[in-house]
């Protein structure tokens, strides 16, 4: 048992899952890892192990789970916390992952999405928690990443001059067309980070997983995010249904609100292309280069809008189209790298 192993084992010792049955679980991209927990009683929980030398810090959670709760929706509930050492006992929301139900019930991909849908209306209506602002000069340098990583990855090399006129006009972009930050925004709401609970009702039926590095952003951001998925296929004809359906109930301006929606859309979609590509090159993580075809697709899909056909030779004549020949390039590079 390495000395990591013996904390987690002392932490669920005092609580009332010792001596249970312990099974991992999934992780994600970060340094997290999860075991799920069924006590002699066979209550369940979700043990969460988040090593502070490793970056983590479990206080976000924890601030953003109850202050969601506070609100209506279903984040899980704390059952137990040990700040020091990084651990927490939460509620085991079960299995049932959107992209999962929707997979094997597509008859309710309609109402899985509307009702994740409903659930940004709701946050957004509530007052924030005091957060680090997702501004224009963030979100500018964040899209850079596709120069740093990808541009690197596919070219062998950045174009610093490139990336600095992008970085331009994406940033004069951003500050005419996406407003001051003004809610809760949890940056990774999608399809594999949302659990359908039926037997809950109304908004609280999505259960909400990863939400940790929450800041105060636009409205439109999370609802990119799920919309436009880079791990699964969202019908165009959903999306455009979910994006007027959010317009209307949640009364904001259309034409504005589908600017800032498609901007922010081109934002988030080439920050991912570069953490892909960096998951690959530098941690030697080779799967997310899969997705790398979708998640072009969305930055083209976005670069049609009217307001930001400008962009468009910023970004698609310096950054190379995801060909099979640049991805299996991409993949040798990475087969190259040994994980962090």
């Amino acid at each position: 048992m390495t000395p990591r192993e013996e904390k987690a084992a002392v932490f669920i010792s005092g609580t009332a899952w010792a001596g249970c049955d312990r099974a991992a679980l999934a992780g994600d991209a970060s340094s997290r890892r999860y075991e799920r927990l069924k006590a002699k009683n066979g209550a369940p929980a979700v043990l969460m192990d988040a090593p502070a030398e490793k970056g983590e810090d479990i206080a976000p959670f924890i601030r953003i789970a109850r202050y969601l709760r506070d609100i209506g929706l279903s984040a899980p509930r704390i059952l137990a916390e040990d700040r020091e050492n990084g651990f927490l006992l939460l509620e085991d929301l079960g299995d049932d992952l959107f992209a999962r139900v929707a997979m094997a019930k597509p008859e309710l991909e309609g109402t899985l999405y509307q009702a994740a849908t409903d659930t940004l209306i709701t946050l957004h209506a509530a007052k924030p928690p005091a957060l680090v602002a997702y501004d224009s000069i963030l979100m500018t340098e964040m899209a850079a990443l596709a120069f740093d990583w990808y541009q690197l990855g596919a070219l062998g090399q950045t174009d610093e001059q490139a990336k600095s006129d992008f970085r331009s006009a994406f940033h004069a972009a951003l500050s005419e067309h996406v407003a001051a930050p003004t809610v809760l925004i949890q940056r990774d709401y999608h399809a594999e980070n949302l659990l359908w609970l039926p037997d809950r009702h109304g908004v609280a039926r999505v259960g909400l997983l990863d939400f940790q590095d929450a800041m105060l952003g636009h409205p439109a951001y999370d609802l990119v995010s799920l919309l436009q998925d880079a791990r699964r296929d969202v019908p165009p004809a959903l999306e455009q249904a979910m994006l007027s359906h959010y317009i209307e109930r949640a009364r904001v301006e259309p034409e504005s609100f589908r600017i800032s929606y498609a901007l922010l859309g081109l934002q988030r979609n080439l920050r991912i292309l570069g953490v892909f590509s960096r998951l690959c090159l530098k941690s030697g993580k080779p799967g997310y280069i899969e997705m790398i075809p979708r998640v072009w697709e969305f930055i083209e899909r976005n670069l049609r809008h009217p307001a930001l056909q400008h962009l468009g030779p910023l970004v698609t004549v310096p950054l190379p189209v995801p060909t099979p020949e640049i991805l299996a390039k991409l993949r040798t590079q990475c087969a190259t790298h040994q994980p962090a």
